[in-house]
């Protein structure tokens, strides 16, 4: 099981690869579906991150992640099921 330390290298090395997609191996299980969704108030430059691998469903959580040039963020101003259609309840490491 990938640690906590290892998860936030995996995250810097997807965040900096914004906008543009990861093909970065999971930490934990080496497959390379990793995803990241950022999460903000409207106009806001720092938000939450939702960063997880779609295979073993396991991941961390960032809170006053900055948002990078380029990416959407989801408002915090829908309503919860609207913001986060799409992630999987995923087991946070910590």
């Amino acid at each position: 099981m990938a640690t906590f330390d290892e998860w936030l290298t995996a995250y810097d090395v997807v965040y900096r690869a914004l906008p543009a997609a990861s093909d970065l191996a999971c930490p934990n299980c080496g497959h390379r579906t990793l995803r990241i969704v950022f999460t903000a108030r409207p106009a806001a430059e720092h938000g939450y991150a939702s960063f997880w691998c779609d295979t073993c469903l396991e991941g961390i959580y960032v809170s006053r992640a900055p948002i990078p040039a380029g990416v959407t963020a989801r408002s915090m101003d829908e309503p919860a099921e609207d913001r986060n259609r799409g992630i999987p309840d995923y087991r946070l490491v910590t």
